[in-house]
């Protein structure tokens, strides 16, 4: 049927990929422009001649030989460490290199523009309370007195005893709402020399502070968090403004200065606190923030409060997809040195206005620490893709011979429109007669050969056949990704490897829970598949894939859904031997045992349970002390697929355990 050909070629065509006459020959750095690399990776990450994904561990100071061959350290975590996938893989010399890299633009902004104060940035400890990662900044940020940030309870005890091996005049921020015993860790940490500052996030924390402070005997450093107008319109803008959830109003402001006053505490307030949103995208809109921050700032010392600092906030972004916009919340368009440069001119500005003294300045940036030192690497087990069945002409005949009569009008209507190339026509017949021939199957007219055929048509007609291909993921994107489940957070995706090779797969990615949600198909640069290479035939190597710049939120966020665990970690730094790196730390992500756990189970008590069951039906013989090992093996190993094995019975043995059986993760030992 020509006709019908004719018009199924008119059907719309997968999206393109790069062909042969577009690059001639594939190389690396055809892959870095294709994955935009270079716009989100850089300094840090880039693609090297053997067509690996790089770290450049030190940013723009790398030298060549002190670049990381990511698909290494993968080997050497799986096959040498034989921990599991999926990984995460933590760079602590880019954690260093962030933290200079933020304080080297303010320093530089203070002393070109002749700022009469310093900075001093504090890391918010919820970004990633990782104990390696939060020690890390303060050792690294010892030597410019760099602290920590907490909102909870529990992240106030962690910072104060991260802080008592770093250096005296951190600042240690406690925002958050704060109840008693809160306000009364937070006057303790005063007591211990801890350089603390209570920040009000509602007017009644005073009332508790003052109580507490006196009963303590210590004098307590108060900040107020301000509620300003400036505020961003994108996701990450939703809590800041007049309407935010966290601060204080000029009214509520007046109102603690008074009260201060009037117990003779106004000295206690030294801090102006202030966030309007994450990811600021322009530099316009953070002045705007700061200027306003800055003129409450100077009121306040006008009132007589003693003022030291001015905290504004989080807010330094990331350029997620590298297109350096300042529009979206995936981006931003400024430069580190251009953000702090707006910063100390704003405040600098204001204060030379009113005559006052310039003040500290600290930020709470968090995003832009941690996000770009840690990669997670998973890989894709399997690929799969809908096909359309093909049909012949003979086929498309007889079809319409065995259709029952109210399905006639309708099978006539899409040939005819086939005929005259009427492609809205053959669309529109074509989902009516599919419609027809479901409902005529439900009422049993129609029998699963006929309806078989009427979707192949259909589909042929229709081209429904999805040109993307579904690879499968050993991951869990709500354990691992949340952000991306919970608001459309996207992040850099691409192959760590086979990168001088052409992509010749679009695909989205598919991951292992039973959730319909559990699946990436939204990529950067707005695209619905990702460009990848096809799984088996020749290629016969695994494929791996990272996600860059999640070191942020993401691990803190993730939970046990499907009861998934966290991934493998292994810390790695750059050093001069042989492989350009050394693996610091491994350690194995949560087995079967950990996450069942994590939600009141006792393992110790299920395999007795099922060993007992195996007793009943098998017998204690050679087969039932099999199945009772691997039921053992089973609790003990990760809940992510174990790519190679059948079974839990044929696992690689890297561990041994007790011959008495399973009594707990405490007896696993490594072989």
């Amino acid at each position: 049927m020509p006709a019908l050909a004719c018009c199924l070629d008119a059907a719309i065509a997968p999206p393109s990929l790069p062909t042969t006459e577009t690059f001639p020959s594939w190389s690396s750095s055809h892959s870095a422009a294709l994955y935009r690399i270079n716009g989100w990776g850089a300094p840090y990450f880039s693609v090297n001649s053997s067509g690996n994904v790089a770290v450049r561990p030190h940013g723009s100071a790398t030298m060549d030989h002190q670049e990381i061959d990511l698909l290494k350290v993968v080997n050497k975590a799986s096959g040498g460490l034989h921990l599991p996938l999926p990984l995460i893989i933590r760079f602590p010399d880019v954690l260093k290199n962030r933290l200079e890299s933020i304080q080297s633009a303010f320093n530089s902004a203070v002393e070109s523009q002749g700022y009469g104060s310093n900075y001093q940035g504090v890391y918010p400890v919820k970004c990633n309370q990782d104990r390696f990662v939060v020690e890390d900044i303060v050792k690294f940020g010892s030597s410019f007195r760099f602290g920590l940030e907490a909102g909870s309870k529990s992240e106030l005890l962690l910072a104060m005893s991260c802080l008592c091996k770093g250096s005296s005049e951190s600042l240690l921020i406690c925002n958050g709402f704060k109840d008693a015993e809160y306000i009364s860790i937070a006057l303790i940490a005063r007591k211990l020399s801890l350089n603390t500052v209570i920040v009000l996030e509602q007017e009644e924390e005073l009332d508790s502070v003052i109580v507490i402070s006196r009963k303590l005997g210590v004098l307590p450093v108060v900040g107020v968090r301000a509620k300003l107008r400036t505020k961003h319109s994108g996701h990450f803008g939703s809590t800041s403004g007049e309407k935010g959830k966290f601060g204080l109003t000029t009214t509520q402001i007046l109102r603690v200065v008074k009260k201060l006053e009037k117990y003779g505490m106004l000295d206690c307030l030294q801090l102006l606190h202030f966030h309007i949103g994450s990811q600021i995208p322009s530099t316009v809109l953070l002045a705007d923030g700061v200027r306003e921050a800055a003129q409450i700032y100077t009121e306040l010392v006008r009132l007589g409060a003693s003022m030291k600092v001015i905290d504004i906030g989080g807010g330094l972004g990331i350029d997620y997809d590298g297109s350096k916009s300042t529009d979206s919340d995936l981006s931003v368009g400024y430069t580190l040195e251009e953000y702090a440069s707006a910063v100390v001119q704003a405040v600098k500005h204001v204060c030379d206005n009113k005559s006052v003294k310039h003040p500290v300045i600290c930020s709470e940036s968090g995003r832009a620490i941690v996000s770009h030192h840690s990669v997670l690497v998973f890989e894709a087990v399997s690929s799969s893709r809908y096909s359309v069945p093909s049909l012949s002409s003979f086929d498309v005949q007889q079809l319409g011979e065995t259709l029952p009569e109210e399905a006639h009008s309708d099978y006539h209507n899409l040939l005819q429109s086939t005929f005259v190339g009427d492609r809205e026509a053959c669309l529109a017949y074509a989902d009516r007669l599919k419609q027809r021939c479901v409902d005529q199957f439900k009422d049993g007219a129609l029998d699963i050969e006929q309806l078989a055929n009427v979707d192949g048509l259909c589909d042929l007609v229709a081209k429904t056949s999805d040109p993307v291909t579904t690879y499968h993921i050993n991951l869990s994107v709500f354990t691992s990704i949340p952000d991306f489940w919970g608001i459309g957070q996207l992040f850099p995706i691409m192959p760590i490897h086979r990168l001088d090779q052409r992509p010749n797969a679009n695909g989205v990615l598919s991951d292992l829970t039973c959730d319909s949600d559990g699946k990436i198909n939204r990529f950067i640069g707005g695209e619905s598949s990702l460009p990848l290479h096809e799984m088996g035939g020749e290629n016969v190597m695994k494929y791996y894939l990272g996600m860059f710049l999640g070191g942020a939120y993401e691990e803190a966020l993730g939970g046990v859904h499907n009861l998934f665990g966290a991934p493998s970690v292994i810390r790695v730094s750059q050093s001069d031997g042989p492989h350009g790196f050394a693996v610091t730390r491994a350690v194995p992500g949560p087995s079967c045992s950990d996450v069942l756990r994590a939600v009141n189970h006792e393992p110790q008590v299920m395999f007795q349970t099922l060993k007992d069951r195996i007793e009943e039906y098998i017998g204690d013989d050679d087969e039932g002390g099999v199945m009772a090992s691997g039921i053992v093996e089973s609790f003990h190993n990760m809940p992510y697929l174990t790519v190679g094995s059948s079974c839990c019975l044929t696992v690689a043995n890297e561990y041994y355990y007790p011959d008495d059986g399973f009594t707990g993760d405490d007896d696993l030992v490594c072989a």
